[in-house]
């Protein structure tokens, strides 16, 4: 709904509306009310009755904050006079389930052209992968990598979408029995196994607290034609380490270039829902546009992965409505809860998210941001909650508990299984990722003509065109399975992703 002089209404609830343009100090956007004593910039919030100290303020119908001051109507509402605070735990489990299972769409069967693996996998990207088992082995692997997609010798394999080395900062000195040493393990492996991936080097120390031959016991794969492992102690040093895993991925080169792109049933798609450098609008353009395409993937059969527990925090209960069962939203109660005592045994809050530049843009709480961020996710049933890095099994929408910093999100949902990210910004991220690709969507017009060269896809025409969510969403939807079938990016033109491993870390480092 639009209100006079270019704000927005988001629900009749709320008590706030958003300004869709800039505001000179002394007007009043509401055409009523206090004149503003400073400029206030687009995708703010400005108070559209007066409200008492203490009394919450809502936006999308949710409480977003409370009052902290009383505020005049027309006066900008940010974090001068809007603090955090509880927020609801009215967990009504299932809820909304018939509501959701009704808003999975019945749409004509889609395909993409993607690389059918010998074990069923489908992948959208035919990567060589490098892994790190340790920090140790980082510099070895990035200079081996390095030689291969410099040397010109990938041109005479089209089918190879390059040599990507994944290296992290960890590895060892951590306990083998805590989160972090589960964490990258599973991390490593879901890399070495993703379905984009054809073949993997494993490259260690060789003493570390990661070894290679733990993993391939735990996980059960023996597949040597897929896999290849080394240790720089055991192979002679490092010039060594680097000519031999050459000297590999040249042998391999023409075995990994016969993948041939087929038709494969988009209900084998996993997405993964990503946002950052978010700003006021992401919860009326993108994300929102973005759950629509979830939706559509969903209908199709796909499955959507929504992550970054700090930042659904204070809209947990709407995907606790939809949860397929008790158990689906236990496990994601129990992930709410270690998240509030890990903050508290750090010193920290959950409202430390939003950072500065969401704050410039127009966001105040985390319970603000939180709501445009689940956004993403759509409408239909929440069938799982994912541990990081857990494997994707699907089909549906399914939560992976990951923090909100993106590469380690991101990289979470990758280790899964997801073969598509979709990003949605209003400040102006700049990520990639491999060996899954990922699509950029922009919050406003504004940031799409500022920053082509990163962004994929413009939201902002949702406000400024009056483009429905519905049109863009299978704009999205569209773009995906284009994607899919081999599209590049624009961060894949600009050769991003190599930087955006990053591998969640929990525990001591000893």
């Amino acid at each position: 709904m639009t209100e006079p002089h270019g704000t927005l209404l988001l629900h009749a609830d709320d008590n706030v509306a958003i300004l869709t343009d800039p505001v000179a100090a002394g007007s009043r956007p509401l055409g009523f009310g206090e004149p503003l004593k400073t400029p206030v910039a687009r995708g703010h919030k400005i108070a559209r009755v007066a409200i008492p100290e203490g009394q919450h303020i809502y936006k999308f119908g949710q409480i977003i904050g409370f009052a902290s001051q009383p505020i005049a109507a027309g006066e900008h509402v940010h974090t001068h006079n809007c603090a955090f605070g509880e927020h609801d735990r009215d967990y009504r489990i299932g809820a909304d389930l018939e509501k959701a299972k009704a808003a999975i769409p019945a749409i004509e069967p889609a395909h993409f052209m993607g690389y059918r693996r010998a074990n069923g996998q489908a992948g959208t990207r035919n990567f060589i992968a490098i892994c790190a088992t340790v920090n140790c082995s980082a510099t070895v692997i990035r200079r081996a990598a390095d030689e291969v997609n410099r040397s010109g010798i990938l041109d005479r394999y089209p089918n190879v979408d390059g040599v990507a080395a994944f290296a992290h900062g960890t590895g060892c000195a951590i306990s083998v029995t805590g989160p972090g040493f589960d964490n990258l393990q599973r991390v490593l492996w879901g890399y070495a196994t993703h379905p984009n991936v054809a073949a993997a080097v494993f490259v260690g120390l060789g003493c570390e607290t990661m070894q290679i031959a733990r993993m391939r016991a735990l996980y059960g794969d023996h597949d040597d034609s897929r896999f290849f492992s080394l240790t720089i102690q055991e192979t002679g040093g490092t010039t060594q380490t680097v000519r031999r895993i050459v000297d590999h991925i040249h042998e391999i080169l023409p075995i990994i270039n016969e993948a041939k792109r087929e038709p494969i049933p988009a209900s084998e798609l996993k997405l993964a829902l990503q946002c950052g450098g978010s700003d006021g609008f992401s919860g009326i353009t993108a994300n929102p546009a973005l759950g629509v395409a979830s939706d559509l993937l969903v209908g199709l059969g796909g499955t959507v992965v929504l992550s970054e527990t700090p930042e659904i925090y204070g809209a947990e209960q709407l995907l606790l409505r939809r949860a397929a069962s008790k158990e689906v939203a236990d496990k994601l109660i129990e992930r709410i809860t270690w998240w509030e005592n890990y903050c508290r045994i750090n010193d920290g809050s959950m409202d430390n998210n939003p950072s500065p530049g969401n704050k410039l843009g127009g966001l105040t709480t985390i319970l603000e941001k939180s709501l445009g961020a689940a956004a993403k996710a759509g409408s239909t049933p929440m069938t799982d909650v994912l541990l990081y890095g857990e494997k994707i099994t699907g089909p549906g929408f399914v939560f992976m508990d990951t923090p909100g910093y993106d590469p380690v999100s991101a990289t979470g949902q990758i280790a899964g299984g997801a073969q598509l990210v979709c990003f949605t910004t209003g400040r102006g991220s700049a990520f990639g990722s491999k060996p899954a690709p990922t699509i950029k969507l922009s919050t406003s017009s504004r940031l799409y003509n500022e920053m082509r060269d990163d962004m994929d896809i413009n939201c902002g025409d949702i406000i400024t065109e009056r483009v429905s969510l519905e049109a863009k969403g299978r704009e999205i939807l569209d773009h995906v399975l284009a994607t899919a079938s081999g599209r590049k990016t624009k961060s894949e033109e600009l050769g991003l992703g190599d930087n955006e491993f990053v591998p969640w870390q929990i525990g001591a480092i000893m």
